[in-house]
């Protein structure tokens, strides 16, 4: 009887493996990198940047601002 008892417990932690192995394998593993990516894996914008370039979008900051201001924000990177 203790045999089944263990027997049940290998298949439970088997079967456990086996479901985590398959879904890490379908959803392309685990990655790990030295910082934030987009997922085309270009280096992600700080906020900062996105903000400028949101303000910029909406016609809030003319050409020469936006420049002006880009080239300080990269100065303090």
């Amino acid at each position: 009887m203790g045999w089944m008892l263990i027997f049940g417990l290998l298949l439970i932690v088997g079967l456990t493996l086996v479901v985590v192995v398959v879904v890490r394998a379908i959803g392309g593993g685990v990655h790990r990198k030295a910082g934030p990516t987009h997922a085309d894996d270009r280096p992600r914008r700080s906020r900062a940047r996105e903000v400028l370039d949101e303000r910029y979008a909406r016609g809030e900051l003319t050409t020469e601002e936006y420049r002006a201001r880009l080239t300080a924000l990269e100065e303090h990177e």
